[in-house]
């Protein structure tokens, strides 16, 4: 599947660290109704059941709002809900065979933090690459940094969108410009955030910005 380029503009990461007494459902709501035009649902702890409901719900959600939907890693759950699309690490189920399980419809992004990483998906399969760390990030305290030279050069070797990760915040998110990303993509940037609604629509003013 051809991902739409301006789909990455603002991709949002969930991430229930910081959930208090919302549920995720109504923060994910509040990043649409912000402005965020591309959601991954990101769980590593809950047991199957629970993460296929709320996979089912998040899925609907972004139906409504017209913005695609992808699972991080588990690519059975994001089959058995119809999600959109999945993403994986460079540790996950190469594109080739996630590609084989999915379909071709589907949407298959891939973690790269070099240009031959980039290349092997883009090769693979990938319809986007997701980079970084591009800043020091505490959400994935295992993320290597990736320079703002490799970025680029990812961005000029594969002819898929590229969405910049890794501490990226409203402040800083300058720096990123002319690197030839298609977009960014954030986790305490959004969620974090005590008004989700307004700090999704002040980042996505930001990258408006940046990206022409």
């Amino acid at each position: 599947m051809t991902v739409d380029r301006r789909d990455m503009l603002l991709y949002a990461v969930t991430d229930r660290s910081w959930l208090g007494k919302q549920t995720l459902y109504s923060q994910v709501e509040q990043a649409l109704k912000g402005g965020a035009t591309f959601i991954q649902l990101r769980e590593k702890n809950l047991n199957e059941a629970v993460f296929f409901s709320e996979a089912l719900e998040l899925k609907q959600l972004c139906k409504k709002y017209h913005v695609p939907f992808v699972i991080n890693d588990n690519v059975e759950l994001a089959k058995k809900v119809n999600a959109d699309g999945v993403h994986v690490g460079q540790s996950d189920m190469g594109a080739k065979e996630v590609r084989k399980l999915l379909g071709a419809d589907k949407i298959i992004g891939v973690s790269a933090g070099t240009v031959k990483e980039a290349l092997l998906a883009q090769t693979e399969g990938a319809d986007y690459l997701g980079v970084g760390a591009v800043f020091h990030t505490g959400t994935k305290s295992d993320a290597d940094a990736v320079s703002h030279d490799t970025l680029k050069a990812i961005c000029a070797a594969v002819t898929i969108p590229v969405v910049a990760i890794g501490g990226i915040t409203k402040e800083n998110v300058e720096e990123l410009k002319e690197s030839g990303i298609a977009g960014i993509a954030v986790v305490s940037a959004i969620f974090a955030c005590e008004n989700i609604e307004k700090a999704t629509e002040e980042l996505k003013q930001a990258v408006k910005r940046v990206i022409k």
